[in-house]
């Protein structure tokens, strides 16, 4: 998220609020010994989603990082960044020169927490019920590529894909590729409820009221066999309704660590004023901020988006709204991922009304163009607001727009999105792994994760699979080039900003600052209490 993915606080962060959940013990953090982590995350079930945390159906950062302690994949992309490892598996390797077929091979003795063996036909299923399911918003996409899995033995599994794709190892890595057991997990639908069942390094056990999640205490797996190594015993995850809500629980030492979802003014106010007992670290951040479009509706048409490509102060919405905490962006792909061009600046330049009014004038278009610029009031933290309300004193200012905004609860907000409700909107992405296909792909390619109208036979049809033929992935630079270029000329998607990551801890807690990686997990197994 989906994704994971989502317009969102210049902090860690992609969902956001949920009903709080108390403290730990009112003696303070972690009576029981456990690290205490606070998160603004919303774990929530629902008629339309009955089964938030099922691996088929979770396909955001928030449901991401409970799975990624309790589930293992066959791969894991090491903390520090770099190429995928074996993590389930003992070995994986593309099997033919084209990446076409990718086998791995299980360690042995791997079992699910409670003794169970896990096997190849579990892996199997797994992965196949992800793509059966096929849930709506779900992480199909980044499995749609195989074409077939097959099965050798107890510990060896083939996956044979539709097409060359040199990312595949990444993709692997998500907690879409989850391991689960077969005799749990439907084939054909989800498993409701909020319990997740896995072989990676802890069991979980949730504390659930009025359908939500409020707290979930992670344990230790002592089955765990894999590529990490767990530093501690115990850790519990505190949902909180807000930002603030959090902060004041750290302050009153009821939990360890604020993660996701801190404000950028909690942020800035730790930089200026570091607060005794309290540490703030900034960690690599590779979140971005953008406005989606349905390009089927005539009120956003293709000009329409240009001229607002054209009036958009991406720097004045950073520097004003976020502070130190976000920079402007131009372009789907952050400055931090090899591969990145500022397509918007190259087209665009600074911000201009003369040209935008050149550009809707061209193409005929009466002003002010009227519409409703959409957003999710509860989802991204509480800069959101503040940021579309900038937007849209930007572009009304110009005189050629007159455009209202909105926030809604991501809970109706979302299905709306999907359904295509919304002419524009806002949203925001954490990429599943650390490559210039996973900014461009799900916004782009088939069953893209915006449900968007917006199709480009040569971004689809030539250069993304152009782009996966590439082992090496600096030699795709190119193409990834060319994909941008699209982007900026036919604005399906308007990128906003890039932000960075903080996570403010007290003292007497060690690994915070490998507790995140650059795409926003959550890595608790890293965390501990160093020896006096």
């Amino acid at each position: 998220m989906n994704r994971k993915t989502l317009v969102l606080p210049a902090v860690v962060g992609l969902l956001a609020p949920v009903l709080a959940a108390c403290g730990s013990a009112d003696s303070g953090a972690g009576g029981d010994g456990a690290i205490v982590v606070g998160t603004t995350d919303q774990l929530v079930a629902s008629k339309e989603n009955p089964a938030p945390l099922d691996p088929a159906i979770g396909y955001e950062a928030g449901v991401w990082n409970v799975l990624r302690q309790t589930v293992q994949t066959l791969t894991t992309v090491p903390g520090g960044g770099g190429e995928p490892v074996p993590e389930a598996a003992r070995s994986c390797t593309f099997t033919d020169t084209a990446n076409e077929s990718y086998r791995c091979t299980l360690r042995p003795g791997l079992t699910f927490a409670d003794g169970t063996a896990v096997t190849a036909e579990d892996v199997k299923h797994s992965i196949q019920r992800v793509i059966d399911i096929d849930a709506d918003s779900g992480p199909v996409g980044l499995l749609a590529n195989i074409d077939m899995i097959e099965t050798k033995g107890d510990d060896q599994v083939i996956f044979h894909l539709n097409t060359p794709d040199a990312t595949f190892p990444y993709k692997l890595a998500t907690p879409a590729a989850g391991i689960v057991p077969k005799a749990q997990y439907p084939a054909k639908e989800g498993r409701t409820g909020f319990q997740v069942n896995g072989s990676g390094p802890y069991t979980m056990k949730p504390q659930v009221e009025d359908g939500r999640v409020v707290k979930i205490a992670f344990t230790k797996n002592p089955s765990y066999k894999g590529e990490l190594k767990v530093l501690n015993d115990r850790v519990e995850m505190d949902l909180f309704p807000d930002a603030e809500a959090m902060g004041k629980a750290l302050d009153e030492e009821k939990i360890h660590l604020m993660t996701r979802a801190m404000s950028p003014q909690q942020a800035s106010d730790m930089l200026v004023e570091p607060e005794e007992g309290v540490e703030l670290t900034e960690l690599p951040g590779l979140a971005i901020s953008y406005v989606g479009f349905d390009t089927k509706d005539p009120v956003v048409s293709k000009p329409v988006r240009q001229a607002m490509a054209q009036i958009v102060d991406r720097g004045a919405i950073a520097g004003k709204v976020y502070g130190t905490t976000a920079e402007p962006l131009y372009s789907l792909i952050p400055s931090s991922i090899a591969g990145h061009t500022n397509a918007f600046f190259n087209k665009y330049g600074e911000p201009s009304t003369a040209k935008a009014r050149a550009i809707l004038d061209d193409a005929g278009i009466k002003t002010p163009v009227k519409f409703t610029l959409h957003y999710t009031s509860d989802h991204y933290g509480p800069a959101t607001a503040e940021e579309f309300k900038a937007i849209q004193r930007q572009l009304n200012s110009s005189g050629l727009f007159d455009v209202s905004v909105q926030g809604k609860e991501w809970s109706q907000y979302r299905p709306e999105q999907k359904r295509g409700d919304y002419a524009a909107y806002g949203m925001g992405w954490f990429p599943d792994f650390p490559d210039p296909d996973n900014y461009t792909a799900p916004f782009l390619d088939a069953n893209n994760f915006l449900n968007s109208p917006y199709r480009s036979r040569e971004a689809q049809k030539v250069l993304i699979p152009q782009s996966r033929r590439e082992t090496d992935r600096t030699a795709a630079g190119a193409t990834y080039e060319k994909l941008q270029d699209i982007v900026a000329t036919d604005v399906p998607v308007l990128p906003i900003w890039q932000g960075k990551q903080y996570v403010a801890s007290r003292d007497g807690i060690a690994g915070v600052e490998r507790s995140v990686s650059a795409t926003s997990e959550l890595q608790l197994w890293e965390l501990n209490r160093p020896s006096v």
